[in-house]
């Protein structure tokens, strides 16, 4: 009898229902596809997607666990590739443009932090606004067109694959998974963060400065979405102004896919990550099988939709525990 229980709760965890539903999409596109969904070169390029949408998601993950919320992740991601291919150009050494670009991801995050807890300006107004400003000065400082980037170490990263098929840049996004996984599941901060999401006036009386937490949160998710837009420009050996800007919203929904509240104060990065596998695998199959883009569009809105409406029943179920004890 205990073993059944047992057996319940292992299939009740949300990991595992995730887990369920990435096969089914796996599978699903694979019929659809007439088995070329789930080719090798197709896996790769689904491996691809995840890496550089992985990195926005670990920083809007980490906000969204805090209670707050990160709308500008794609633009300072697009920013920051453009600028690293342009620093580049420039005859900066790559180690030099990788710190410089980085630098301004977390300063963008602090400009942001400081209207969101200055200025009480809620974070989805202050963090749209910024992306709007981070979009626009891409675009300046372009002048609209690709940058071309010229290293060959960069290059490598972006193109080489371990073992003939893993590329390089999903074993980095994997490492940063399992590093920010750790931080928040095992560290006394990751706890902070989880309380301040919860209950901030809980986490004040405990000795936690929900502003400091905030500013690092915000400074984090600008720094890692800097790395995100610079993978992607090693991958493509450009800066564009397009970048990780598209990807912005697929990040959102894998950290809500996989069980991150809105409501802060929950949620882990394993079933993020399997969410964001459902995220890009869901894209990439829909491309596969030949949807034509304005339905793709719709697609990833109906799936936009699915990750509010369990984000509700996360929340709801959260606070029905709560209340009874």
């Amino acid at each position: 009898m205990e073993s059944v229980k047992g057996l319940r709760k292992f299939f009740n965890q949300k990991t595992v229902s995730m887990l369920v539903i990435a096969a089914l999409v796996l599978v699903v596109f694979n019929i659809l596809s007439g088995g070329v969904f789930l080719r090798i070169s197709n896996i790769r390029t689904i491996l691809n997607l995840m890496s550089v949408t992985g990195f926005l998601t670990l920083g809007v993950g980490c906000l969204i666990v805090s209670g707050k919320i990160d709308l500008s992740t794609g633009a300072t991601g697009t920013l920051c590739g453009i600028l690293m291919a342009i620093f580049l150009q420039a005859g900066l050494p790559w180690p030099v443009s990788v710190v410089i670009c980085l630098v301004v991801g977390m300063l963008v995050g602090a400009f942001t932090a400081t209207f969101v807890n200055v200025f009480n300006i809620p974070p989805f107004i202050a963090t749209m606004s910024v992306a709007t400003m981070m979009n626009g000065l891409a675009f300046v400082i372009c002048d609209g067109k690709s940058v071309p980037m010229r290293d060959e170490f960069l290059k490598m990263v972006g193109s080489k694959r371990i073992l003939e098929h893993i590329p390089i840049i999903f074993l980095v996004m994997l490492v940063f998974f399992i590093i920010y996984g750790l931080m928040l599941s095992k560290t006394k901060f990751g706890r902070s963060i989880y309380l301040v999401g919860g209950n901030q006036q809980a986490a004040r009386l405990t000795g936690i400065n929900p502003v400091r937490i905030s500013y690092i949160l915000f400074m984090n998710s600008g720094m890692l979405s800097s790395l995100g837009g610079m993978m992607l420009a090693a991958r493509l050996n450009s800066g564009t102004t397009n970048g990780t800007t598209p990807s912005q919203f697929a990040g959102i929904m894998a950290a809500m896919l996989g069980g991150m509240s809105f409501g802060g104060g929950s949620g882990s990065f394993a079933g993020v990550f399997i969410g964001l596998l459902i995220i890009n695998a869901f894209n990439n199959g829909l491309m596969v099988i030949g949807v034509l883009p304005y339905w793709q569009t719709f697609a990833s809105g109906l799936l936009l939709l699915f990750a509010l409406v369990l984000d509700y029943i996360n929340g709801r179920r959260i606070k029905r525990r709560v209340a009874l004890g």
